[in-house]
């Protein structure tokens, strides 16, 4: 509370007091012949606390003697650990206040000089490398490929077989190789835009690549004894090995380097892992769906082994195949959809990916039938839970629901039907009103209503083989087909002229940044909030939350993102609305009428299909 208060009272006064401040009683510690080293932890303490008051011109000094006090070896029998834990504490609030360093290299060549000398300290040091590669991002990247082997080592001496969980050194170790691990991604793919790809980066990500391998074949495969056909590996840091394997998949270039890796082997690991994963954090495990989407995509060039049937073990082991890498991914996702409210999105985008993306065989058929029950039946008790009113998590599981629908409509059908309420009508009325609302939520992207047209093209035809022409829903999947297919075309009309804008936007680009900002800053004053909407917005957030339809901030930028259609985009919507039309309109239309607005929207958007409907 004293510290607190004395932050205060520095924030008050002018920056020049602070500066004397610290220069005439705090900094002098760090240059005194005789070194007290828990006077100079003391000062770490002290300059720590006052980081986020203290003013720029004075920030580099003060990094510099921490700089120097996070170097400082043990005197005799006196240890200095108290100064460099200190020290690092003292850093890191500097960085989290927003102080950039000169140099970085300097500050890493410390922190992975001193790592593995004692534990307690490992443990500090690797949350200081954490937080320096989040500051420094791309800035370090360049060094990264030659420290990572040497982090590897220490992670490793902490490493043990039967401990579960790992010890704090080995997830806080775990934690800021995944920091890294995403820098160099950036780092790498600025290189690219900028076509500056060059071989140093290829030997690079190799070297990364490499020591990642090792270290997730010792905290893994070491679990794993002869003809054990279960994985008995700890699920520690789950969501930072999932950063680290992602890596390790995106260095792959040619297929030999799978073997080489262990990919194969270590992705039945990780799989076995998240299809048993339960520990949901609203916060966390996120790196696991952009892992699962490399994998399937590592699969589409590479027929990766055991991905999607696994072989049968070996005697004296049970002829049962254990679980393939697909299926523990499915059971993961089925589990997300259920369990992770904040994650709907993206597990319902990988539920796409997992069943258009891979091709399955006439003997592989059964894992994606069993993938599409279980999909469907999670998301539909996720849409139940959430269906008596509209938010912006109806989309994801509806479209979920429709990609299964399109791989097996009777069995999804029978699984929608088993619901005492008309599951079927219920997901059926829920995807016309996607189509056909001017409401949130709406479809808005090409992928979205692309697969929306073809799932109500195949509902319209399996409500007409069941013999009732006349039914509401088979009228308002019949009409919403067609808003969708009139949108499907604006948006795709949409694109086609942005891209022919852009070219002339980047033209204009440069003359127009001053007037931009201008105008940026300009609204940004029209547009304070006051308090009244403050309230109004917070209360629509308490009513959301309470009902368990708030989406978090990761959620809404997932929605920004084209799902993954696969072999459907194959698919010509065109020849899939017209064969509608041709064979059902007329049976449909019996008694019936279309909005004529309906009627000219379509008509303009397909002039080609007129005659279907003039002399239907």
């Amino acid at each position: 509370m004293a510290y607190g208060g004395l932050q205060e009272f520095l924030r008050e006064q002018k920056s020049e007091f602070t500066a004397n401040l610290v220069r005439s009683r705090v900094l002098p510690l760090y240059s005194v012949s005789v070194c007290l080293p828990y006077l100079v932890a003391s000062a770490n303490w002290i300059l720590g606390e006052l980081a986020s008051c203290l003013p720029e011109d004075i920030s580099a000094d003060v990094y510099s003697s921490l700089l120097k006090a996070l170097q400082m070896l043990d005197k005799g029998d006196t240890s200095c650990y108290p100064v460099r834990a200190s020290a690092a504490g003292a850093i890191v609030g500097l960085l989290e206040n927003d102080y950039m360093p000169p140099e970085w290299y300097p500050l890493l060549q410390v922190i992975v000089g001193r790592i593995g000398y004692e534990d307690e300290e490992n443990s500090i040091l690797f949350e200081l490398l954490s937080s320096v590669v989040g500051a420094a991002n791309e800035n370090v990247a360049d060094h990264i490929p030659y420290i990572v082997s040497s982090l590897v080592a220490a992670i490793s001496k902490h490493m043990h077989p039967s401990s579960e969980p790992w010890p704090q050194v080995v997830e806080r170790g775990f934690a800021a190789l995944a920091l890294m691990a995403q820098s160099w991604e950036n780092f790498l793919r600025e290189e690219v835009e900028l076509d500056q790809s060059s071989g140093k980066w290829e030997s690079g990500q190799a070297a990364i690549a490499k020591a990642f391998s090792a270290l997730l074949q010792q905290a893994w495969l070491t679990h794993i004894q002869p003809l054990e056909c279960e994985v008995s590996a700890p699920p520690s840091c789950i969501d930072d090995s999932s950063m680290l394997l992602r890596s390790i998949i995106l260095s792959v270039s040619e297929r030999n380097v799978i073997e080489e890796l262990k990919l194969s082997e270590l992705l039945l690991v990780w799989a076995d892992l998240i299809g048993d994963w339960h520990a949901w954090e609203e916060t966390e495990d996120l790196s696991v769906f952009d892992c699962i989407k490399e994998i399937v995509n590592l699969h589409s060039k590479y027929e990766l082994k055991n991905f999607i049937v696994r072989q049968m073990p070996p005697p004296p082991a049970p002829p049962v195949p254990p679980q393939s890498i697909i299926e523990g991914i499915g059971a993961f996702l089925s589990e997300a959809i259920l369990q992770y409210p904040s994650a709907t999105w993206r597990a319902c985008s990988c539920v796409h990916t997992l069943l258009h993306v891979p091709k399955y065989s006439f003997e592989t058929e059964g894992v994606k039938q069993s993938l599409t029950i279980s999909f469907s039946c999670a998301a539909f008790s996720r849409f139940r839970a959430i269906q008596s009113k509209p938010s912006s998590l109806w989309k994801p599981v509806v479209l979920a629901i429709s990609s299964c629908y399109l791989c097996y409509p009777a069995v999804v059908e029978g699984i929608l039907k088993k619901d005492e309420d008309g599951g079927f009508a219920l997901w059926g009325s829920a995807l016309a009103f996607l189509c056909s609302s001017s409401l949130e939520p709406r479809l808005s992207l090409e992928s979205e209503i692309k697969l929306a047209v073809l799932t109500l093209a195949k509902v319209v035809e399996r409500l007409l083989g069941l013999g009732n022409p006349g039914s509401s829903l088979l009228q308002d999947c019949y009409a919403s087909l067609m808003e969708a297919a009139v949108q499907l075309k604006e948006v795709q009309e949409d694109e086609e002229n942005d891209e022919g804008d852009d070219e002339e936007a980047e033209d204009k680009e440069d003359d127009n940044e001053e007037s931009e900002d201008d105008d940026e800053d300009s609204e940004g004053d029209e547009c304070e909030e006051t308090e009244e909407e403050f309230l109004e917005r917070y209360a629509k957030a308490a009513v959301n939350l309470e009902n368990n339809t708030l989406v978090e901030e990761g959620d809404v930028e997932d929605q920004e993102h084209d799902i993954e259609l696969g072999s459907l985009d194959e698919v010509d919507q065109l020849k899939v609305v017209a064969s509608s039309i041709e064979r059902y309109h007329n049976v449909i239309m019996q008694g019936q009428t279309l909005s004529s607005q309906l009627i000219s929207k379509f008509l303009k958007a397909y002039p080609q299909l007129t005659y279907l409907l003039l002399h239907s």
